[in-house]
């Protein structure tokens, strides 16, 4: 593995992005460890986005226009919908309601369809990792996989610092309800942003 390709992940993945906005919202809603899980499972979105980059299939999706707009329309339309469910459901981000536990699963589940409904990365895999692979080496797939297994790594552990990062800053925010308001509307317009960036792009 270069020093290269490792730098470019690090700046890749700690670029602010649906997945690093979830990760923080997580942490500062529940916790240190619900912003790890919600790390979990942004880094499991990226699984079939790199068997997409190692089978050939990203090559379709760049390809074929009607696929890439089907996937990044469904991506809209998911991100403006946690815009919506963030400014309708106060537990999302109300450090108050300790009562209030969001199973792990949703929020896994949510986390992986953040990176999942995101066609760009299985582009950027495909357009990223063979610059780090020799052309028809007899153990370029497998590089392709271990180099995968680095960045997966990566997104883990920067997403769970922005987590933790969050968790950490939940006592400024206790019992101040206009900064809990003010948080949801920044994560709401936040979702709303990158929708429009996502809608925006081409392939």
């Amino acid at each position: 593995m270069s020093i290269a390709f490792f730098l470019t992940t690090i700046v890749v993945v700690a670029t602010p992005g649906t997945g690093a906005v979830y990760s923080i919202a997580a942490g500062l809603s529940r916790g240190a460890k619900a912003g790890a899980v919600a790390a979990f499972g942004c880094t499991l979105g990226v699984i079939p986005h790199m068997v997409a980059a190692i089978t050939g299939l990203a090559a379709v999706l760049n390809a074929s226009a009607v696929a890439f707009q089907t996937i990044k329309l469904v991506g809209v339309a998911y991100l403006l919908f946690l815009a919506w469910q963030t400014l309708r459901d106060e537990t999302v981000i109300e450090i108050e309601a300790a009562t209030v536990q969001v199973p792990f699963w949703q929020v896994i589940r949510t986390a992986v369809l953040i990176n999942l409904l995101n066609p760009k990365l299985t582009i950027f895999f495909f357009a990223f990792l063979p610059q780090f692979v020799p052309v028809g080496g007899p153990d370029s797939t497998l590089k392709m996989v271990w180099l995968s297994m680095v960045f997966m790594g990566v997104t883990f552990v920067v997403f769970a610092l922005y987590g933790l990062f969050a968790a950490v800053m939940r006592s400024q925010v206790v019992s101040r309800p206009k900064v809990m308001t003010w948080l949801r509307r920044t994560f709401a317009a936040t979702y709303v942003m990158l929708a429009g960036r996502l809608a925006l792009e081409t392939r």
